[in-house]
């Protein structure tokens, strides 16, 4: 996860209060979350629960809520808790926090089982700081990914590092062929590669980059067209390519990373331009 100020977190916040992310399987996998450490709590109790949705002002779980349970609940004014867990990839040990909930309604959640609700809550004060950042960095990115589509990060053994890639070293199937490549810069809309041999008949070729991770135990793949060739001088041996992606199948983990990079790079310029530097 990436560091944030005070300030961007509270811009979170603010911006995004009300605005519900979906636990998808994509978003579960993208953010980490650990769906079985999850759960509400009660005087003590662990209600085992689905998180379904949530935002920073409320989530909606689905849960089975016994009846003596529920009397419990409402005698205590409808104060729970929700604990959310993730898996983080910089660290072996799980990210875990509770945000303090107000149970808003129930609403059973089908006619064989009376116990089984879809629990809406309410969250009375600010919720936790972790919270705010994956959700908030999670709606920025589809944000971004749109505002800043084309906008390109050069691919350098710094950007390497912060992006965690293994390499700038990669492989490229053009029309189901593997081809090694090195990556030359990447966007949320496309990449930039340079490969051997020569290029002139690819245009047009669908095209899928492989991007291997430190993180990751597979490559991230990016598929999308190759609609450019860019000849370079005096090498007939080699070539460059762009490619843009396909935009409904570019996996969300890499939206996020890129998403991550470019707001640390411009927050960083920001903070030069403050002291002068």
């Amino acid at each position: 996860m990436a560091l944030l100020t005070a300030q961007q977190i509270t811009r979170y916040y603010e911006t995004y209060h009300d605005v519900d992310v979906i636990f998808t399987r994509e978003v579960i996998k993208s953010v980490g979350l650990l769906a079985k450490n999850c759960y509400l709590k009660h005087l003590g109790r662990q209600i085992p629960c689905v998180i379904y949705s949530t935002s920073l002002s409320g989530a909606k779980i689905i849960a089975n809520v016994k009846s003596d349970t529920f009397v419990r609940i409402r005698s205590s004014k409808n104060a729970v808790s929700l604990r959310f867990s993730f898996q983080q990839n910089d660290k072996p040990d799980p990210l875990s926090f509770y945000v303090t909930c107000k149970i808003a309604g129930f609403n059973p959640y089908g006619k064989e089982n009376r116990e089984l609700n879809f629990v809406s809550l309410s969250y009375p004060q600010r919720p936790s700081d972790d919270l705010i950042k994956i959700v908030g960095g999670l709606l920025e990115t589809n944000v971004n990914s749109k505002k800043r589509k084309e906008e390109r990060i050069i691919v350098s053994v710094d950007s390497v590092q912060k992006l965690g890639l293994k390499s700038k070293d990669a492989v490229v199937y053009i029309q189901s062929v593997p081809r090694k490549c090195i990556v030359r810069d990447l966007s949320f809309g496309g990449t930039r590669l340079i490969i051997p041999g020569l290029a002139k008949f690819l245009q047009n070729k669908p095209a899928v980059l492989h991007l291997e991770f430190e993180s990751k135990n597979e490559p991230v793949k990016l598929a999308g067209s190759i609609i450019r060739i860019e000849p370079i001088s005096e090498r007939d041996d080699i070539a460059a390519i762009a490619v843009a992606f396909d935009e409904q199948s570019v996996p969300l983990s890499y939206k996020m990373r890129i998403n991550e990079y470019l707001s640390a790079t411009r927050q960083s310029s920001k903070s030069a331009a403050a002291t002068g530097e």
